[in-house]
């Protein structure tokens, strides 16, 4: 290629040395570049306009050197875990790199009407770094889209606005004049950050913020009664319905509970005479209990601060013990709710989990001191009676209570510590196998500290023998699986169901995935469930970056049912007009999709603007 490009140079009018030196630049840098550009930059100088092709030049070379940069980074960036949760990951810089402060010279250059200062050539042909993946399912870089805009511009004779500096490297005689138009670089649309894709950009009216008003407007509803004397029974028993909404937000978060709702759904849904509609509903629902979750949290908040004033009011009747156990547990339940904040959440994210999981421990311990010490007081003599026994078993607390603690005593006793072989296809992501098979549409959880942390991964099984894990390597835990693989890992025998799982209770589906975000999706080419599945999965470097073994059981399918874009080899697509055109050609049903929050999100409204249903990870999945 390189030999073809020198003849198609040499062939050309004059071109003075300071392109040359471009020009060799280009030949070094030639494979970081695709073949088109290469032949535009051709034409342009063999059309003799020297401007033009000095511009054009210089910014294909910015490009082919930011590109070469990223192909030679290998530990930086890329994935993280597949359940639709984003984390913000920052570079690692280079630990043998030496910074040295560049010299810039800046050369006037009076082109056109206005004038242009050009600093020199070291402060672009130096090395730049490209800014790092922020989430798992990240195909390409964003830079990209500025360049090409760059590039489009110099192709139709525009000159460059102020924003553009182009480098040289010493003074370069004045070029002739020529007549072109004054129009700036098009202007790219501002990217939103993914913290507000997440929180803000998901509308307003979503099954999860319409489940978290409904049940939030119930409780408060309840409570208006109950303090204007209108609810007796509720005013009776504010404890009872602070208790009942701890045990509705249990159930929505529990994994054994759930992976029956789940099993259900689909076995009692997944019929061909069961409406879409219906299918599609039950699957909004069931992926946005945590909107009912967050709602109880806040609700049995205000039922406890509602019983505890009542206390007050009759302290006689009361004990200062009672009084301080119920403080001490409305303190715990407001920093559990305080944590679970979503700027917190996301920001904070391990601060999260340990205060979440933490606090909610302490208060249900307290919550079972609470129950005893307010079931065997008595007010009259003002002491505690020692048939405690007998009395609990009479009163709905304790039973509500003893489910909350059952449900979340279950998870815990299943962890168990396996032995693992953890193999790694490259830097960016390691693949954890584990003994025994799973079903299509199953996650699960491991750690290599129980009582610390706990991640979630998709699971990669064809129902035999083995099951696997594909772990992008982003954080502290997922790079030590690269760089010092464990023998042993933590894991809990309970395996959860999420939205992959309703796949099952469809017909014909589309499932769509970037990055990482195929492993829990390759389990339903497999194995065969009752679902058709069709795969469309965009990702850079596939067997580089995902192994040989992956790359082999997405290639054995025929193309119309998987899709497979590499955007190393076949450049960046448009992700969401290729789902409507695959949904469209395999008359899927339902679109399921795991990908970034822009992402997920672009391709939900583009196949719902199309007619087609589909479902996506949100923000509390």
């Amino acid at each position: 290629m390189r030999k073809r490009i020198r003849r198609m140079y040499i062939s050309a009018p004059t071109v003075d040395l300071e392109t040359w030196m471009i020009i060799d630049k280009l030949l070094y840098y030639s494979t970081a570049i695709t073949a088109h550009r290469i032949y535009k930059f051709g034409k342009i100088v063999h059309s003799g306009d020297r401007q033009k092709a000095f511009f054009f030049s210089l910014s294909l070379l910015r490009l082919a050197k930011k590109r070469d940069t990223m192909q030679k980074q290998a530990m930086d960036h890329r994935f993280t875990s597949c359940r639709g949760v984003s984390f913000e990951i920052q570079p690692h810089k280079d630990p043998f790199a030496i910074d040295t402060p560049r010299a810039s010279r800046r050369v006037w250059l009076p082109w056109g009407s206005s004038r242009r200062i050009v600093p020199s050539s070291g402060s672009i042909i130096s090395r730049s770094s490209s800014r790092a993946s922020s989430h798992f399912c990240d195909v390409d870089t964003d830079d990209e889209e500025e360049e090409d805009n760059l590039l489009n511009n110099i192709e139709e004779g525009c000159e460059l606005d102020d924003n553009h500096e182009l480098p040289v490297t010493h003074p370069v005689p004045q070029l002739p004049q020529a007549p072109s138009k004054k129009i700036v670089s098009k202007p790219t649309k501002p990217k939103d950050s993914r913290l507000s894709v997440i929180l803000l950009d998901q509308g307003l009216f979503t099954v999860y913020k319409r489940l978290f008003m409904v049940c939030l407007t119930l409780n408060i509803t309840g409570l208006v009664l109950a303090a204007t004397g209108h609810f007796p029974y509720a005013r009776n028993h504010a404890t009872l319905f602070s208790i009942g909404n701890l045990l509705a937000l249990t159930l929505c978060r529990s994994e054994a509970f759930l992976r029956i709702v789940f099993w259900l759904a689909v076995n009692l849904l997944g019929r061909s005479w069961v409406p879409l509609r219906l299918k599609t509903a039950t699957t909004s629902l069931l992926q946005s209990l945590g909107g009912i979750h967050s709602s109880c949290g806040i609700s049995s908040v205000t039922w406890l601060t509602y019983s505890l004033v009542l206390t007050l009011k009759d302290r006689d009747n009361t004990s200062n013990a009672i009084i301080g156990v119920a403080s001490t547990i409305l303190s715990l339940l407001c920093m559990c709710c305080l944590a679970a904040f979503p700027l917190v959440r996301h920001l904070h994210h391990n601060v999260f989990e340990r205060t979440h999981r933490f606090t909610g421990w302490a208060s249900l311990i307290l919550l079972w001191a609470f129950i005893v010490l307010t079931i065997s007081y008595e007010p009259e003599t003002k002491s505690y009676r020692s048939d405690v026994g007998s009395r609990l078993v009479k009163e709905q607390e304790f039973w509500l209570t003893l489910v909350i603690t059952i449900l979340i005593i279950i998870p815990w006793v299943t962890v168990r510590r396996v032995a693992v072989k953890v193999s790694a296809p490259s830097g960016h992501a390691s693949i954890i196998k584990f003994a025994g098979g799973v079903k299509p549409g199953i996650l699960g959880r491991i750690s290599p500290s129980p009582m610390s942390e706990w991640h979630a991964f998709g699971i990669i099984s064809d129902g035999k023998e083995e099951h696997m894990m594909l772990a992008g390597a982003v954080g502290d835990f997922t790079k030590s699986l690269v760089s010092k693989p464990p023998s042993h890992l933590w894991v809990r025998q309970v395996h959860f169901a999420g939205l992959p799982y309703l796949v099952n209770m469809y017909n014909r589906v589309l499932v769509v995935a970037t990055g990482s975000g195929i492993c829990v999706f390759l389990s339903f080419l497999l194995q065969q469930g009752p679902a058709d599945v069709c795969l469309l999965w965009v990702a850079k470097g596939i067997e580089q970056n995902f192994g040989k073994e992956i790359k082999e059981w997405v290639s054995r399918h025929p193309k119309e049912k998987v899709i497979v874009h590499d955007t190393a080899v076949m450049g960046r697509p448009n992700v969401s007009k290729m789902s409507v055109t695959a949904a469209k050609n395999w008359g899927a049903e339902v679109v399921i999709v795991t990908s970034n929050p822009e992402g997920s999100r672009d391709v939900v409204n583009a196949c719902k603007s199309k007619g087609i249903p589909a479902f996506g990870p949100i923000w509390d999945s």
